[in-house]
């Protein structure tokens, strides 16, 4: 497996139709968590700690056919939508296949959700 030493560096070594789905669904995170990104176990994650990986809010990892994107904290969000499938502890999260499966609203609204159980008092 390849490392990369940063975030922009994984990103621009996916194939394309990968790159797609994520030069759409990078800006919608780095919206809600300005400057939280970084590689942390070989893969994006956005935390609210002092060093990646403290307070983990959201990953995205690349497989052969989607990207995988999800929440440390996925199954306590609210998702009227469905979407989000439950994983390991508390974590929940879906499979981006296209550039289309990225929904910024309703991504948004979970980013949201999610900052605010890392951090009750803020947002």
């Amino acid at each position: 497996m390849t490392k990369f030493a940063t975030l922009d560096e994984y990103l621009a070594a996916l194939p394309a139709a990968q790159r797609e789905i994520t030069d759409k669904l990078r800006p919608v995170i780095d919206a809600a968590l300005p400057g939280a990104g970084a590689l942390w176990h070989g893969h994006p994650v956005w935390s609210l700690g002092a060093a990646p990986g403290k307070n983990p809010v959201c990953y995205l990892k690349a497989y052969a056919n989607h990207i995988a994107f999800g929440f440390w904290r996925g199954q306590e969000l609210s998702d009227p939508s469905g979407r989000l499938v439950a994983g390991a502890r508390e974590m929940a999260g879906l499979k981006l296949r296209t550039p289309a499966d990225v929904d910024a609203a309703l991504l948004t609204d979970w980013l949201h959700q999610a900052r605010k159980l890392e951090h009750p008092a803020g947002d």
